[in-house]
Protein backbone atom coordinates (compact mmCIF):
# COMPACT_ATOMS: atom_id res chain seq x y z
CA UNK A 1 0.00 0.00 0.00
CA UNK A 2 1.54 3.20 -1.32
CA UNK A 3 0.30 6.16 1.27
CA UNK A 4 1.15 10.27 1.02
CA UNK A 5 1.01 12.54 3.98
CA UNK A 6 0.66 16.65 3.45
CA UNK A 7 1.02 17.79 6.91
CA UNK A 8 -0.11 21.52 7.53
CA UNK A 9 1.58 22.54 4.45
CA UNK A 10 2.00 26.23 3.68
CA UNK A 11 3.86 28.19 0.40
CA UNK A 12 4.03 31.68 -0.05
CA UNK A 13 5.41 33.47 -3.45
CA UNK A 14 8.33 35.56 -3.10
CA UNK A 15 5.17 38.89 -4.15
CA UNK A 16 3.19 37.49 -0.51
CA UNK A 17 0.63 35.58 -2.33
CA UNK A 18 -0.07 32.54 -0.33
CA UNK A 19 -1.05 29.80 -2.87
CA UNK A 20 -1.12 26.90 -0.06
CA UNK A 21 -2.47 27.39 3.03
CA UNK A 22 -2.07 24.72 5.73
CA UNK A 23 -3.12 22.03 3.74
CA UNK A 24 -3.33 18.35 5.60
CA UNK A 25 -4.02 15.02 3.58
CA UNK A 26 -2.98 11.12 3.87
CA UNK A 27 -4.08 9.78 0.34
CA UNK A 28 -3.88 6.13 -0.17
CA UNK A 29 -3.97 3.34 -3.36
CA UNK A 30 -6.98 4.38 -5.68
CA UNK A 31 -8.29 7.40 -7.48
CA UNK A 32 -8.42 10.61 -4.94
CA UNK A 33 -10.28 13.95 -6.70
CA UNK A 34 -8.58 17.14 -5.95
CA UNK A 35 -11.65 19.68 -6.65
CA UNK A 36 -11.48 23.13 -7.22
CA UNK A 37 -12.89 25.99 -9.50
CA UNK A 38 -9.71 27.44 -11.50
CA UNK A 39 -7.09 29.34 -9.33
CA UNK A 40 -7.93 27.03 -6.48
CA UNK A 41 -4.38 26.26 -5.65
CA UNK A 42 -4.22 22.72 -7.32
CA UNK A 43 -1.08 23.07 -9.19
CA UNK A 44 0.61 24.92 -6.72
CA UNK A 45 0.20 21.62 -4.63
CA UNK A 46 0.56 19.27 -7.21
CA UNK A 47 4.20 21.30 -8.06
CA UNK A 48 5.27 20.77 -5.03
CA UNK A 49 3.94 17.31 -4.20
CA UNK A 50 6.54 16.35 -6.89
CA UNK A 51 9.10 18.64 -5.78
CA UNK A 52 9.19 21.20 -8.83
CA UNK A 53 8.99 23.76 -5.70
CA UNK A 54 9.63 24.09 -2.05
CA UNK A 55 7.01 24.71 0.63
CA UNK A 56 7.33 27.78 3.12
CA UNK A 57 6.34 25.44 5.73
CA UNK A 58 5.08 21.63 6.27
CA UNK A 59 5.74 18.45 5.30
CA UNK A 60 5.45 16.09 2.57
CA UNK A 61 6.13 11.98 2.69
CA UNK A 62 5.83 9.39 0.39
CA UNK A 63 6.22 5.61 1.89
CA UNK A 64 8.18 7.13 4.92
CA UNK A 65 10.61 8.89 2.56
CA UNK A 66 10.46 13.08 3.08
CA UNK A 67 9.92 13.94 -0.85
CA UNK A 68 10.73 17.73 0.43
CA UNK A 69 14.32 16.74 0.80
CA UNK A 70 14.56 14.04 -1.59
CA UNK A 71 12.64 15.14 -4.36
CA UNK A 72 14.66 12.55 -6.45
CA UNK A 73 12.36 9.80 -4.77
CA UNK A 74 9.09 11.06 -5.72
CA UNK A 75 10.32 11.96 -9.10
CA UNK A 76 11.75 8.09 -9.56
CA UNK A 77 7.98 7.12 -8.38
CA UNK A 78 6.16 9.56 -10.11
CA UNK A 79 3.66 9.22 -13.44
CA UNK A 80 2.11 12.70 -14.68
CA UNK A 81 -0.39 13.27 -17.19
CA UNK A 82 -0.57 17.12 -17.77
CA UNK A 83 -3.75 18.66 -19.38
CA UNK A 84 -2.06 18.77 -22.62
CA UNK A 85 1.19 18.29 -23.78
CA UNK A 86 1.48 20.85 -26.35
CA UNK A 87 2.90 20.20 -30.35
CA UNK A 88 3.85 15.90 -30.38
CA UNK A 89 7.17 15.89 -32.66
CA UNK A 90 6.34 14.51 -35.86
CA UNK A 91 7.19 10.95 -34.22
CA UNK A 92 5.10 7.85 -34.04
CA UNK A 93 3.97 6.27 -30.89
CA UNK A 94 6.58 3.85 -30.54
CA UNK A 95 9.46 6.05 -31.52
CA UNK A 96 7.56 9.08 -28.89
CA UNK A 97 7.52 6.24 -25.74
CA UNK A 98 10.67 5.00 -26.76
CA UNK A 99 12.50 8.23 -26.59
CA UNK A 100 10.43 8.82 -22.92
CA UNK A 101 11.46 5.93 -21.86
CA UNK A 102 15.26 6.51 -21.85
CA UNK A 103 14.78 9.82 -20.18
CA UNK A 104 12.95 8.16 -17.45
CA UNK A 105 16.14 5.61 -17.00
CA UNK A 106 15.02 2.53 -18.71
CA UNK A 107 18.04 1.85 -20.29
CA UNK A 108 17.61 -1.89 -21.05
CA UNK A 109 16.43 -2.09 -24.76
CA UNK A 110 14.38 -5.62 -24.44
CA UNK A 111 12.79 -4.20 -21.01
CA UNK A 112 11.43 -0.80 -22.91
CA UNK A 113 10.58 -3.09 -25.94
CA UNK A 114 8.60 -5.25 -23.01
CA UNK A 115 6.82 -2.11 -21.28
CA UNK A 116 6.09 -0.33 -24.44
CA UNK A 117 4.28 -3.02 -25.91
CA UNK A 118 2.52 -3.98 -22.69
CA UNK A 119 1.50 -0.24 -22.31
CA UNK A 120 -0.05 0.55 -25.66
CA UNK A 121 -1.68 -2.65 -25.51
CA UNK A 122 -3.57 -1.33 -22.54
CA UNK A 123 -4.34 1.78 -23.95
CA UNK A 124 -5.58 0.19 -27.13
CA UNK A 125 -3.26 1.76 -29.29
CA UNK A 126 -0.96 -1.41 -30.18
CA UNK A 127 -2.91 -1.58 -33.55
CA UNK A 128 -1.33 2.37 -33.83
CA UNK A 129 2.01 2.47 -32.87
CA UNK A 130 3.41 2.92 -36.24
CA UNK A 131 1.27 6.31 -36.30
CA UNK A 132 2.08 9.88 -35.68
CA UNK A 133 0.65 10.89 -32.39
CA UNK A 134 0.19 14.28 -33.80
CA UNK A 135 -2.40 13.18 -35.88
CA UNK A 136 -4.35 11.37 -32.52
CA UNK A 137 -7.79 12.02 -31.97
CA UNK A 138 -8.28 13.53 -28.08
CA UNK A 139 -8.90 10.51 -26.84
CA UNK A 140 -5.98 8.59 -28.15
CA UNK A 141 -3.48 11.02 -27.25
CA UNK A 142 -5.06 11.12 -23.83
CA UNK A 143 -4.37 7.14 -23.95
CA UNK A 144 -0.78 7.77 -24.93
CA UNK A 145 -0.67 10.08 -22.10
CA UNK A 146 -1.41 7.13 -19.11
CA UNK A 147 0.73 5.21 -21.40
CA UNK A 148 3.88 7.25 -21.21
CA UNK A 149 2.69 8.47 -16.93
CA UNK A 150 2.80 4.45 -16.68
CA UNK A 151 6.63 4.14 -18.25
CA UNK A 152 8.77 2.72 -15.01
CA UNK A 153 5.89 1.58 -12.94
CA UNK A 154 5.24 4.01 -10.93
CA UNK A 155 3.82 4.38 -7.39
CA UNK A 156 1.98 7.78 -7.83
CA UNK A 157 0.49 9.06 -10.83
CA UNK A 158 -0.87 12.70 -10.91
CA UNK A 159 -3.70 13.43 -13.85
CA UNK A 160 -4.27 17.04 -14.77
CA UNK A 161 -8.16 17.98 -16.30
CA UNK A 162 -7.91 14.46 -18.57
CA UNK A 163 -11.21 14.50 -19.63
CA UNK A 164 -11.11 18.04 -21.14
CA UNK A 165 -12.25 18.38 -24.64
CA UNK A 166 -12.88 14.63 -25.04
CA UNK A 167 -16.45 13.62 -25.96
CA UNK A 168 -18.46 11.57 -24.24
CA UNK A 169 -17.46 8.38 -26.16
CA UNK A 170 -14.08 9.43 -25.08
CA UNK A 171 -14.38 10.40 -21.62
CA UNK A 172 -15.65 7.10 -20.37
CA UNK A 173 -12.98 5.03 -22.63
CA UNK A 174 -10.79 6.92 -20.66
CA UNK A 175 -12.29 7.07 -17.48
CA UNK A 176 -12.36 3.21 -17.58
CA UNK A 177 -8.57 2.97 -17.71
CA UNK A 178 -7.76 5.21 -15.10
CA UNK A 179 -10.00 3.29 -12.72
CA UNK A 180 -8.11 0.23 -13.77
CA UNK A 181 -4.97 1.01 -12.97
CA UNK A 182 -5.67 2.79 -9.60
CA UNK A 183 -6.11 -0.35 -7.27
CA UNK A 184 -2.26 -0.13 -7.00
CA UNK A 185 -0.95 2.64 -7.14
CA UNK A 186 -2.07 6.30 -5.80
CA UNK A 187 -3.81 8.05 -8.31
CA UNK A 188 -4.66 12.54 -7.59
CA UNK A 189 -6.94 13.39 -10.08
CA UNK A 190 -7.05 17.30 -10.32
CA UNK A 191 -9.74 18.88 -11.94
CA UNK A 192 -12.91 21.33 -11.72
CA UNK A 193 -15.33 19.02 -13.44
CA UNK A 194 -17.39 17.49 -10.77
CA UNK A 195 -18.47 14.69 -13.41
CA UNK A 196 -14.68 13.31 -13.39
CA UNK A 197 -14.73 13.01 -9.66
CA UNK A 198 -18.01 11.23 -9.41
CA UNK A 199 -17.24 8.75 -12.20
CA UNK A 200 -13.92 7.76 -10.63
CA UNK A 201 -13.14 8.66 -7.69
CA UNK A 202 -13.62 6.89 -3.97
CA UNK A 203 -12.53 9.72 -1.98
CA UNK A 204 -12.45 13.62 -2.58
CA UNK A 205 -11.74 17.25 -1.32
CA UNK A 206 -12.30 20.18 -2.37
CA UNK A 207 -10.25 23.24 -2.44
CA UNK A 208 -10.16 26.46 -3.15
CA UNK A 209 -8.33 29.97 -2.19
CA UNK A 210 -5.30 27.61 -1.15
CA UNK A 211 -7.00 25.94 1.70
CA UNK A 212 -8.70 22.29 2.07
CA UNK A 213 -12.24 22.96 2.69
CA UNK A 214 -14.07 19.81 2.43
CA UNK A 215 -12.85 15.86 2.44
CA UNK A 216 -14.66 13.00 2.55
CA UNK A 217 -16.00 9.73 0.28
CA UNK A 218 -18.35 11.33 -2.70
CA UNK A 219 -21.37 9.05 -1.70
CA UNK A 220 -21.35 10.34 2.28
CA UNK A 221 -20.69 13.82 1.09
CA UNK A 222 -23.90 13.56 -0.82
CA UNK A 223 -25.50 11.88 2.08
CA UNK A 224 -24.92 14.49 4.23
CA UNK A 225 -27.24 16.70 2.32
CA UNK A 226 -30.50 14.35 1.43
CA UNK A 227 -33.84 16.32 2.57
CA UNK A 228 -31.51 19.76 2.43
CA UNK A 229 -31.76 20.74 -1.27
CA UNK A 230 -34.71 22.17 -2.73
CA UNK A 231 -35.47 23.38 -6.21
CA UNK A 232 -37.70 26.23 -7.77
CA UNK A 233 -38.67 28.31 -11.07
CA UNK A 234 -38.34 32.16 -10.61
CA UNK A 235 -38.47 35.00 -12.73
CA UNK A 236 -35.07 36.66 -13.31
CA UNK A 237 -35.71 39.40 -11.89
CA UNK A 238 -36.48 37.63 -8.79
CA UNK A 239 -33.06 36.14 -7.71
CA UNK A 240 -31.61 38.91 -5.69
CA UNK A 241 -34.50 38.66 -2.93
CA UNK A 242 -34.11 34.75 -3.14
CA UNK A 243 -30.48 35.25 -2.66
CA UNK A 244 -30.97 37.75 0.51
CA UNK A 245 -33.33 35.06 2.09
CA UNK A 246 -32.34 31.87 1.01
CA UNK A 247 -28.87 29.65 0.74
CA UNK A 248 -28.88 29.99 -3.00
CA UNK A 249 -26.31 27.57 -4.28
CA UNK A 250 -26.77 27.11 -8.41
CA UNK A 251 -28.70 28.55 -10.64
CA UNK A 252 -29.34 27.67 -14.11
CA UNK A 253 -31.61 27.97 -17.22
CA UNK A 254 -33.90 24.95 -18.06
CA UNK A 255 -36.04 25.72 -21.63
CA UNK A 256 -35.50 29.64 -20.72
CA UNK A 257 -36.57 29.53 -17.04
CA UNK A 258 -34.23 30.10 -14.13
CA UNK A 259 -34.16 27.41 -11.76
CA UNK A 260 -32.56 27.89 -8.62
CA UNK A 261 -31.11 24.94 -5.62
CA UNK A 262 -30.94 25.74 -2.12
CA UNK A 263 -30.13 24.15 0.99
CA UNK A 264 -32.49 24.54 3.81
CA UNK A 265 -33.05 21.99 6.89
CA UNK A 266 -37.04 22.71 6.35
CA UNK A 267 -38.74 23.46 2.88
CA UNK A 268 -39.00 26.85 1.90
CA UNK A 269 -42.25 28.07 0.41
CA UNK A 270 -43.20 27.01 -3.35
CA UNK A 271 -39.76 24.80 -3.38
CA UNK A 272 -39.52 21.13 -4.12
CA UNK A 273 -37.21 18.70 -2.89
CA UNK A 274 -34.67 17.05 -5.03
CA UNK A 275 -32.27 14.26 -3.94
CA UNK A 276 -28.76 15.44 -3.77
CA UNK A 277 -25.67 14.65 -6.05
CA UNK A 278 -21.98 15.90 -6.23
CA UNK A 279 -22.67 18.72 -7.90
CA UNK A 280 -24.77 20.00 -4.62
CA UNK A 281 -21.81 19.26 -2.58
CA UNK A 282 -19.47 21.05 -4.46
CA UNK A 283 -21.39 24.16 -4.98
CA UNK A 284 -22.38 24.20 -0.92
CA UNK A 285 -19.29 23.79 0.30
CA UNK A 286 -17.78 26.51 -2.20
CA UNK A 287 -21.31 28.88 -1.16
CA UNK A 288 -20.11 28.34 2.72
CA UNK A 289 -16.50 29.34 2.19
CA UNK A 290 -17.35 32.19 -0.38
CA UNK A 291 -16.11 34.68 2.35
CA UNK A 292 -12.19 32.92 2.56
Amino acid sequence: MNTLKINDLNLTYKNGYNAINGISLEIKNGMFGLLGPNGAGKSSLMKTIVGLQKPTSGSITFNDVNVVEDTDYIKKNLGFLPQDFGVYPKVNAYDLLNHIAILKGINNKAERQKQIQYLLEKVNLWNFRDKEVHTFSGGMKQRFGVAQALLGDPKIIIVDEPTAGLDPEERNRFNTLLSDISSEVVVILSTHLVEDVKNLCSEMTVMNRGQILKTGKPKELIKELKGKIWSKSIANDELEIYQSDLNVISQQLIERQLQITVVATSQPEGFSSVDPILEHVYFNVLSQNSEL
